[in-house]
């Protein structure tokens, strides 16, 4: 089993996932699937209104994506392509590389970094790397970290359409500042775009009713997994 697939697998057996999931699905029955239509419109909103260029743009995190063996997919290569654009427009003050990978491989951050380099970005570029998380929400308590505390400035959340509604959800969870930013130009249907949209629906579904219920019960444990 892959190292990744071994991450979702612990997910799964967790408590307190399973706990908010029960919960999520439960409200998606009770309400006859209006309450997940209800969310994939909102993802499906951000998707397609989500800018392409920061107001800001002071600190930028780039979320990575699985990339076998080095190589990265359409969705990764546009992420790139996209700060590599905002990169020459306007050097950002702080740049955070996000997304970890099993041991003994080049991480996901690691990955971008090159890209990146290949894209013209000079060496000496202002690139920090957080090469331990396995998924969105660690990607970013992990760049929280690595944030300066006395003045965590606004960040940009730099990914692709479809997982940008994920990221704005656990950016205001954790407390930051944020902005969006797109990796595409522009939105564009098709029946796989509109799959990823209802995969992502379902996660941040689950993972906001879940804090929510947490937040209603009083659940310390739950919250700590998400603030």
């Amino acid at each position: 089993m892959s190292s990744r697939n071994a991450h979702r697998l612990s997910l799964f057996r967790d408590p307190d996932v399973l706990h908010a999931a029960a919960i999520g699905a439960a409200a998606c029955a009770l309400s006859a699937g209006l309450v997940y239509l209800a969310y994939f419109v909102h993802v499906l909103r951000v998707a397609r209104n989500a800018p392409c260029e920061p107001e800001r743009g002071e600190c930028v995190l780039l979320f990575g994506k699985h990339s076998p063996r080095g190589e990265i997919d359409r969705d990764f290569a546009q992420r790139v392509e996209r700060a590599a654009e905002l990169w020459r427009a306007r050097p950002s003050r702080i740049w955070v590389l996000l997304g970890g990978g099993p041991p003994g491989v080049a991480s996901e951050a690691e990955v971008a970094r090159a890209a990146l380099r290949a894209r013209g970005i000079a060496a000496d570029a202002p690139l920090q790397l957080e090469a331990a998380s396995r998924d969105t929400l660690q990607n970013l308590r992990n760049a929280r970290e690595l944030l300066p505390k006395t003045e965590i400035p606004r960040v940009t959340l730099l990914s692709s359409r479809y997982h940008l509604a994920r990221c704005a959800l656990f950016a205001r969870q954790l407390g930051f500042d944020w902005e969006l930013c797109a990796a595409e130009a522009r939105w564009r249907w098709s029946p796989a775009a509109l799959w990823r949209i209802a995969g992502e629906a379902a996660y941040v579904c689950f993972a906001d009713l879940g804090t929510r219920w947490a937040r209603l019960i009083g659940s310390q444990r739950m919250l700590a997994r998400v603030t």
